[in-house]
């Protein structure tokens, strides 16, 4: 897999804001994903995020650098705390296995 030099990694992302909230795409889009953009001007969000499907759901996943910042979105927006090791790998890039790192971690 090519990448653009400079452009972010989903493991930098990963490493550098680490504390992540999954939000449902359709209310990170249009006047709302405007609002969402103004509120994190201040939390530290990260420029770049991932998107994830989990029963046929699409979910945009917002990534902060602090978990106050994303406290404060969860609190505003919604959503519910993501769990990096819960995305898929190789091919399944883009799918959301919740809960998984949990069950690893019993």
């Amino acid at each position: 897999m090519n990448r653009r030099k400079g452009e972010l990694t989903p493991a930098a992302i990963d490493r550098g804001w680490p504390f992540q909230i999954a939000l449902l795409a359709q209310l990170s889009e249009g006047k709302l994903g405007e609002e969402q953009a103004l509120y994190c001007n201040r939390l530290m969000r990260c420029s770049r995020g991932h998107t994830v499907f989990y029963e046929d759901q699409r979910y945009n996943i917002h990534c902060f650098a602090t978990k106050v910042g994303a406290e404060a979105f969860l609190a505003k927006f919604g959503g519910e705390w993501f769990d990096p090791r819960d995305r898929g790998r190789g091919a399944e890039w883009n799918k959301w296995f919740k809960g998984r790192s949990a069950a690893k971690a019993s």
